[in-house]
């Protein structure tokens, strides 16, 4: 009988330095993150903005030298936190309810054109459309973002104004709450390597 091969648990092997064409995905070497803003007027502190953040992201892009041609990130909504536990709550129940659209989508529908690779360092600016599911409607959008080149990775910055009656959200209430927008920013970093 032929022994059976043990499994390897080596990395894959890095990225030739250089080489930028091919799949790149989340790096655990950045600090990856997607989340919201939202303008809220509160009892007795008046106008805040709450932020919200989760790491718990998966994201992929492919370049293929001369054009970014597809981009998948899922971000797990159930992960995202502010700094108020009881605003952490509400979310899961109500606004985004988390509870019931645990996941959040953005897929490149178009690609996205790179002239020339940036020296290492310098930003470029671009525009992704592609389609973005949130509190389970799907939207195609145009997101503003900023890219980088350091250090043998890529680092994509964006946002984009969210309003909540496109995607189905009603703004929570709470007795604090005296009132809550009725549209947000949806703001990520995404670190490839």
């Amino acid at each position: 009988p032929t022994p059976t091969p043990e499994p390897t648990t080596e990395a894959a092997p890095a990225r030739p330095e250089g080489e930028l064409t091919g799949v790149w995905t989340l790096s655990e070497r950045g600090e990856s993150f997607a989340g919201f803003r939202v303008r809220e007027e509160l009892v007795g502190i008046g106008a805040f903005t709450a932020v919200g953040r989760t790491s718990a992201v998966t994201a992929s892009l492919e370049f293929d030298g001369s054009s970014i041609t597809a981009v998948s990130v899922e971000v797990d909504m159930t992960q995202l936190t502010t700094d108020d536990s009881r605003r952490d709550r509400a979310l899961r129940g109500r606004g985004i309810e988390t509870n019931r659209f645990p996941t959040s989508t953005f897929v490149l529908a178009e690609p996205i054109a790179i002239e020339a690779v940036p020296a290492e360092g310098a930003t470029i600016s671009a525009t992704a459309i592609g389609d973005l599911t949130l509190h389970g409607v799907t939207r195609r959008v145009e997101i503003a973002l900023e890219g980088q080149l350091t250090d043998g990775l890529v680092v994509v910055v964006g946002s984009l104004e969210i309003e909540f009656d496109d995607y189905d959200i009603v703004a929570p209430t709470a007795p604090i709450v005296v009132s809550v927008e009725d549209r947000g920013i949806m703001e990520f970093q995404l670190v490839f390597e």
